[in-house]
């Protein structure tokens, strides 16, 4: 889908903002699983505040307010993972993964709220694919749709997941529109042309076919997003989830596997080389991977609610109305 946008002003560089929305709400992976240990404690910055991230002795991950709900001390500073409970450092309160006061040592009678509910904030926490994540929701809202099956991530029959983290200063809404700027990969990446492009929303998901199957992805939400490459009966399975740090910052996450064909195979030397396309580091190919070009644009590029687009450019308009729903508030722009 081409768009264009009749603009009658354009917008100078000093009226623009860098990141002007609040934080998405969704999914979001917030650590890989083996990183965190029973036991382990961990202040946490993510959605642009403070956490405290731990996992009990039964294997529970928790992530909730960092400030006891008693007096007010900080949970990650001096707090103790005591069994399946974080406990307080000022007076040992203990508060489950849930954030249900579980245990005050000295008290006779549990304050009449705290037996109601959780009187600690904490986030719902679903471990899938080896990694952790939260459902965030500025209005405490429980979730609204569902983390995807992805079965190649857990399927024995393909290769252990590869992995890799980056920084990105931006905001998250930036980093997926990305995926709808078919132009780019052109003049930014080096691509040989201009690949055909079609984007679909589906209510809390947005279909993307790039290159008329090369590339088949589907967005779930503003944190997780699925992309498989295909190539003579290969795929490819980039698994993609930017967690937003903050409204100028973006943690994203990358997992990617194939299937484990035999070492020497056609199918294997083409699955390699989908996994080596996808970062940019193919042997014979001149484009250039999101590391060396896209984070140098992003780190440094302003926000235009009303773009200047042209017949040329991809559905751009249309990724930007289906990510509003995910704003608690109304957006303009």
């Amino acid at each position: 889908m081409n768009e264009m946008t009749t603009v009658e002003r354009i917008q100078t560089g000093d009226e623009l903002e860098r990141c002007p929305f609040p934080i998405p709400f969704g999914w979001f992976m917030i650590e890989e699983s083996a990183k965190l240990a029973a036991g382990e404690i961990r202040n946490f910055k993510a959605f642009d505040r403070e956490w405290v991230l731990f996992r009990g002795e039964d294997g529970k991950v928790g992530l909730t307010d960092p400030y006891c709900p008693h007096l007010g001390a900080h949970l990650g500073h001096g707090g103790e993972v005591v069994g399946n409970h974080i406990r307080c450092p000022f007076h040992h309160w203990e508060f489950d993964a849930e954030g249900w006061c579980k245990k005050i040592p000295y008290a006779k009678v549990m304050p009449g709220i705290a037996r109601k509910k959780p009187v600690l904030k904490a986030l719902p926490i679903v471990e899938r694919y080896g990694a952790i994540f939260a459902w965030y929701h500025p209005d405490g809202i429980d979730p609204t749709f569902p983390i995807p099956d992805v079965p190649e991530l857990e399927d024995p029959d393909y290769v252990p997941i590869r992995r890799g983290m980056w920084d990105i200063g931006t905001m998250i809404q930036e980093i997926g529109e990305n995926g709808v700027d078919y132009a780019h990969l052109k003049f930014l990446h080096g691509s040989p042309e201009i690949p055909p492009g079609t984007g679909r929303a589906d209510g809390y998901k947005f279909q993307t076919d790039i290159g008329e199957g090369f590339i088949v992805g589907e967005h779930h939400g503003p944190g997780i997003q699925i992309m498989r490459f295909n190539k003579d009966g290969v795929t490819m399975t980039m698994f993609s989830t930017p967690m937003p740090v903050d409204r100028e910052m973006t943690r994203t996450r990358m997992a990617f596997t194939f299937r484990n064909y035999a070492e020497g195979t056609k199918e294997r030397a083409i699955g390699e080389h989908l996994y080596q396309h996808s970062i940019g580091a193919a042997e014979g190919e001149d484009s250039a991977g999101f590391e060396s070009v896209d984070l140098i644009v992003w780190d440094n590029k302003k926000y235009r609610p009303q773009p200047l687009l042209c017949d040329g450019d991809g559905p751009i308009l249309m990724w930007r109305q289906w990510f509003k729903q995910f704003y608690a508030e109304p957006i303009d722009g």
